[in-house]
């Protein structure tokens, strides 16, 4: 049990070694129930906006001065849970997205079998492909496609191109490719928080082509957070659940450190984001990720990375609180 003093020195984000949320490290996955792992990779975005690999850096320098316990939940998740940093992925060919992939598949294929279920921060939204095609129809899924909840501005079914900038598996299309390959059950997925810069007038398409649930910014602002959480409740229950949390969801003033910022409509603050991700307490969670930061150009402050910070901790809370039950 730490002590009160143990745990003022753990919320000095300058002192000690920047682990994620001071958890301790390990490269054995046996040894934890919820695993924190990195993902630097920014290759499939296809853009010239590849930054995004220093994400899980930044979220570690700065966690540690993030909440220690969840006072809504009444939970220490540290004591709850064997919460564990297993590091990064490795991307020895960091420039090669489809090569990048796979080695995330590989690196979660382990994490899946142990029965550790990740929290990865990114990198690049194209990291979803490769978690999810080691934990859809794997172990901690049970054998069954995953329902997502996916929080961004932008779908992730691209399928009017077979590759973005050349990227196959990439930011892109993860939530196209899941699908065809049996990894991801799209009508008991929600999309929420779409308000992206659309090229066609038929964007959304896709989704709706693929059965994905949809709910728009508009549509969200129109119906508001009490029939969103019931709609999500609806679809996701009794599925496995993954939840990916693209940072550009959020409004650009509490999150200005993102690719492909989206500043025309406000996005989600915080404490809607909060409610929206509670929507799934209680339910069977078997991982999630944070994607999309952008460290170079956060402010002074690093509001992008604490954002980060609170998403993830929350994340963890939800399913360290299932460990528990």
């Amino acid at each position: 049990m730490a002590t009160p003093e143990d745990r003022m020195m753990e919320n000095l984000y300058w002192w000690g070694v920047p682990t994620m949320f001071r958890a301790p490290h390990t490269a054995d996955p046996t040894e934890a129930d919820i695993a924190l792992i990195g993902a630097p990779h920014s290759t499939g975005n296809g853009t010239t906006e590849r930054d995004q690999h220093l994400g899980p850096r930044a979220v570690r320098n700065v966690s540690a001065v993030g909440r220690r316990v969840h006072l809504d939940f009444g939970l220490d998740p540290w004591e709850a849970a064997r919460i564990r940093d297993l590091g990064d992925v490795p991307f020895p060919e960091a420039n090669d997205n489809e090569a990048c992939i796979q080695r995330i598949t590989d690196f979660l294929t382990r994490i899946d079998q142990a029965g550790a279920r990740p929290v990865t921060v990114g990198g690049d939204h194209s990291i979803t492909g490769g978690v999810l095609q080691a934990l859809g129809g794997g172990k901690l899924a049970g054998g069954q496609p995953v329902a997502i909840l996916h929080f961004d501005a932008h779908t992730d079914v691209f399928t009017k191109v077979d590759h973005f900038l050349g990227a196959k598996k990439s930011a892109a299309h993860w939530g196209a490719y899941l699908v065809d390959q049996g990894k991801v059950d799209p009508t008991k997925s929600v999309q929420i928080g779409l308000r992206g810069n659309p090229r066609t007038l038929d964007w959304l398409q896709p989704s709706y082509d693929y059965g994905y649930n949809v709910v728009t910014m508009k549509d969200y602002r129109r119906v508001g957070l009490e029939a969103a959480t019931a709609l999500i409740q609806e679809k996701l229950a009794g599925a496995p659940v993954y939840i990916t949390f693209d940072l550009d969801c959020l409004d650009p003033t509490i999150a200005p450190g993102v690719s492909n910022i989206e500043p025309g409509e406000q996005g989600f603050l915080m404490d809607e984001t909060i409610a929206l991700l509670r929507s799934v307490r209680g339910m069977n969670i078997i991982g999630g990720d944070i994607v999309c930061m952008m460290p170079t150009k956060d402010a002074p402050n690093n509001i992008t990375a604490l954002s980060t910070m609170a998403v993830m901790f929350e994340m963890i809370s939800l399913m360290a609180e299932g460990a528990g039950a």
